[in-house]
């Protein structure tokens, strides 16, 4: 993934994970899919270009 002008700092991509993980442990694990995948929409919508969003997901699919 290239790095943006608008990329969150180190501090700043802690805080969303923590919020992320403390949300999918909310969600619980029968949940956590509807969850992430409600999520991705909302930001895919937020980010309102599809392009990016494949190149996105295709990104967090690597090194599973």
């Amino acid at each position: 993934m290239t790095h943006t002008p608008n990329a969150l700092t180190i501090p700043d991509l802690e805080i969303v994970y923590d919020s992320l993980a403390n949300a999918i442990d909310q969600a619980g694990e029968e949940k956590s899919s509807l969850f992430l995948v409600k999520l991705a929409l909302l930001n895919a919508n937020a980010l309102a270009n599809a392009e990016v969003f494949q190149t996105h997901v295709q990104a967090a699919l690597q090194d599973l």
